[in-house]
């Protein structure tokens, strides 16, 4: 054990530590604390053994004691506050837990120990007037238990012991605090961030000369940072690290180790390791060398450190990325995940680990420049960057210029050793520069949700959902969002209804949604728009140049083949918008709109004309020549009475089921006859606006389609139910029943709150469809009123698609909130695409 012998009187303290001061009763531990800490560092057992009992010596409240101990001082290291504990800590067991604690939040644990002789300890409680009584075994007992420790202390698993013996010892000490060795925020740059060079000598001289290194100095001051895995695999290793150790030695750069060097270090060390993954290669390479080099070698992996963290903390370099909670921290863990990453235990195909993506979750205000992984490109994530572009397997070798996060690179001079994986592979979408990967879509996936948790995607969904989106999908940057399936109401057991709308009031009573508003379901399609003010904010803020906006379906197809009849609605709707004042309102330069775009629609108007009017049609034509020849038998006495009912009631549903049918259908010229009648703001910038309650939404969609001049923008009509009073549930369902013998499609019912919760705390539906008896006709046939055909009707099964329209809405309030955050387009696309992937689930699509 290397303990500290104090002769210089000097312990360096590291600044983020738990400090555990041993010694016992009356060995001046309390006195020490206040010399050298600041009071908020140091938390004494016996300060916390008043709090919970208001008597420091009550030794009965040391339990208690100790457990608001471990609070505090976990609280302050979670907040990266160095911690004293001033308690005996004599006893193995104690000095554990405040070990582990110090494991659980990666600090350093330090012990500094006083061994004053007993006679000292028994004078000093003597004068004491709260421990006069304090027996003297007592006192023999700690110091016997802390002797049988000290040697043992560094085992325990403290990184640092101090040992002070004897009054004048622990009088002459000074405590200097010092930095972690990873803390190199003091150092501004400017950088040169060099990824994975992999024994690839000659790319690395390639390289530094490109960014203007002369033998290994820049002209002009910069420092290079390697993130390590300078060996195996390449033609030169030795070369490699001759390179790198001499810049580092000179002060022209710095290091961080990779895992390659890690295990070659544990090879000289004379560790028993596997001589894969080119450590091979490397072993014969320095064969060659000089024992002296390969004892500096040793020396130099043996000297790095797990990650730097510099400029000021806006800057942390690793090898294989690290998220934010472990920055700056001191432990095996954080050494571990900087070397290796962390991994799902799963295998690809190929046999490797699978990756845990921790950069598509971190949120940390410093960039994270890192490699391990080999990638294609060097692109950003999450304010971090993978600068693996794979040299040694026919990639290129990249280096990040740092502040100005320039990306600079040379190709490798050839494939030196044969990748497991293909280093490159085609992303969807990568063809024509959308934002698209793989790897974001591909398979079984979770979207962790706010309001649903996690929303699982099956892996034939998401190909299906593929397929749509990288072939019809408008541009995806201008796609941040789909709308949820709505949910059907409960079957309904009115005579003559298969939905009802009393049944929509009855579920939100049971939900506890006490106001309602019924909102007009227009006979359109739904249709989202994202508007932006100008082709600058459009470019600005999505990326796109030409587009203001879009005009999409609910699976994000556009509307509109020709752009320039897209950019006519989204000019008009821009205009309305400047009109209202909503842009200054709102403060905002875009905003997303939920509307319905009619006639319904004009995707699928040639399908309304072909399929459902060619059923009216035929039996249209059908009923005249068979009525006629029934009535013929009739009249001749042939007893044909109940199929000339049937055929008479059968020719009523035919007309009922086309003059339906046609409601859906006019003409339209450009967008003559084209409406568009929008009910919710979705976003702005920076803010989602999908818990906005909907009486001040449509309070802003009126003041929108009042500024319209042009005819486009049409109404919403709107009718408010209070769920627990029959007579407002009456005057529901009263206009209901007007709107829909008017021919109307029907309503949706809506909480009034927007996003609401049962009293059980679950997610309530977003809204209720409650469709029309004629409506119905077009979905489930002309015939479907008949007394058998509703009967069998109501046995439809409606849970799955309750549960699809929960989880789409929980995944587009996700793509909303993450929209207006500001993140990045592939995680709003992972919410957007799961929607259109439960799409693809299957269900009744007449529901």
């Amino acid at each position: 054990m290397s303990e500290t012998q104090t002769k210089g009187r000097t312990l360096p303290v590291t600044d983020l530590s738990l400090v555990v001061l041993v010694g016992a009763s009356g060995s001046g531990k309390s006195t020490f604390a206040r010399r050298h800490f600041k009071p908020t560092e140091v938390i004494s057992s016996d300060f916390c053994r008043g709090l919970v009992s208001d008597d420091e010596n009550d030794q009965g409240a040391t339990k208690d004691a100790f457990d608001v101990l471990h609070y505090i001082a976990g609280k302050r290291l979670a907040a990266g506050r160095r911690t004293v504990v001033d308690a005996t800590s004599v006893q193995s067991d104690s000095r554990r837990q405040l070990i582990d604690l110090a494991k659980q939040y990666d600090v350093l644990p330090i012990a500094i120990v006083l061994d004053v002789p007993e006679e000292v300890c028994a004078e000093r409680n003597a004068a004491r007037t709260d421990r006069a009584d304090m027996p003297v075994r007592v006192i023999k007992r700690h110091i016997r238990e802390l002797r049988r420790s000290v040697r043992h202390l560094e085992r325990e698993g403290f990184r640092k012991v101090h040992v002070l013996r004897g009054v004048a010892d622990i009088e002459q000490a000074t405590v200097v605090t010092e930095k972690r060795f990873n803390d190199l925020t003091h150092l501004t740059g400017p950088f040169d961030i060099v990824g994975d060079i992999h024994g690839c000598a000659g790319e690395l001289e390639s390289l530094l000369g490109k960014l203007g290194y002369v033998d290994g100095v820049h002209p002009e001051g910069r420092t290079a940072v390697f993130v390590g895995d300078l060996v195996d695999r390449g033609p030169d290793s030795p070369g490699v690290l001759r390179r790198v150790m001499s810049m580092v030695k000179s002060g022209n750069a710095l290091c961080v180790p990779g895992n390659h060097e890690n295990k070659y270090g544990r090879y000289l060390k004379g560790r028993k390791v596997q001589h894969t993954h080119g450590l091979a290669e490397t072993i014969e390479q320095m064969e060659s060398v000089p024992d002296e080099f390969r004892a500096e070698v040793r020396e130099f992996i043996d000297g790095l450190v797990s990650h730097y963290v510099l400029d000021g903390g806006r800057l942390v370099v690793c090898h294989a990325g690290l998220p934010e909670k472990y920055h700056g921290r001191t432990s095996g863990r954080v050494r571990s995940h900087a070397l290796y990453g962390d991994t799902t235990g799963e295998t690809d195909e190929f046999g490797l680990p699978v990756r845990y993506p921790w950069a598509e979750d971190y949120r940390g205000r410093a960039a994270v420049v890192y490699g391990h992984t080999p990638v294609p490109e060097a692109t950003w994530l999450n304010n971090t960057i993978c600068l693996d572009t794979g040299a040694v397997f026919g990639g290129k070798l990249t280096a990040l210029r740092w502040p100005e996060r320039e990306l600079v690179d040379v190709p490798a001079e050839r494939v030196w050793y044969e990748p497991t994986k293909p280093l490159r592979s085609e992303a969807p979408g990568g063809h024509d520069g959308r934002p698209l990967d793989l790897a974001d879509v591909h398979g079984r996936r979770a979207v962790e949700t706010r309001h649903q948790g996690r929303v699982a995607v099956r892996e034939e969904n998401a190909a299906a959902a593929l397929e749509v989106m990288s072939r019809f999908a408008v541009d995806p940057r201008l796609l941040p969002y789909l709308p949820p399936t709505m949910a059907p109401t409960a079957t309904s057991h009115v005579e003559g209804f298969l939905e009802h709308p009393v049944e929509a009031f009855a579920q939100y009573a049971g939900d506890g949604v006490e106001r309602v508003v019924c909102e007009e379901k227009h006979m359109g399609s739904r249709a989202v728009a994202l508007v932006c003010r100008d082709a600058e904010t459009a470019r600005r803020r999505f990326g796109v140049d030409g587009p203001t906006g879009s005009l999409y379906t609910r699976t994000g197809r556009p509307f509109f083949d020709d752009e320039s009849v897209t950019e006519t609605v989204l000019d008009r709707l821009r205009t309305a918008v400047g009109e209202a004042g909503l842009w200054d309102e709102l403060d905002t330069d875009w905003l997303l709109l939920d509307a319905e775009l009619m006639p319904w629609s004009l995707k699928a108007s040639g399908l309304l004309r072909s399929q459902y009017a060619a059923v009216g049609a035929a039996s249209g034509a059908v009923f005249p020549g068979a009525l006629a020849a029934l009535e013929g038998a009739a009249a001749r006495g042939v007893e044909v009475a109940d199929l000339l009912a049937r055929q008479r009631e059968r020719a009523v549903n035919a007309a009922a089921f086309t003059d339906a049918y046609r409601r859906y259908c006019w003409t339209t010229d450009g967008l003559d006859g084209v409406r568009l009648a929008p009910f919710q703001v979705l976003a702005v910038q920076g803010r989602s606006l999908a818990g906005l309650p909907h009486d001040e939404q449509l309070a802003l969609i009126d003041r929108l389609v009042e500024h319209d001049g042009t005819g486009l923008l049409q109404t919403t009509r709107r009718l408010y139910v209070d769920t627990g009073d029959p007579e407002s549930v009456r005057a529901g369902v009263d206009w209901w029943l007007e709107m829909t013998g008017r021919g109307g499609e029907g309503m949706v019912v809506k909480p009034l709150g927007a996003v609401v919760r049962s009293g059980e705390g679950r997610l309530v539906q977003p809204g209720i469809k409650c469709r029309g008896r004629e409506y119905l006709r077009i979905i489930y046939g002309p015939e479907y009123t008949r007394p058998e055909n509703l009967d069998r009707l109501r046995g439809r099964f409606l849970n799955h698609k309750r549960s699809l329209a929960i989880r789409e809405y929980a995944l587009g309030l996700e793509a909303l909130e993450r929209l207006a955050e500001g993140e990045p387009l592939w995680r709003v696309h992972e919410a957007v695409f799961g929607v259109l992937a439960l799409e693809s689930e299957p269900v009744d699509p007449r529901l």
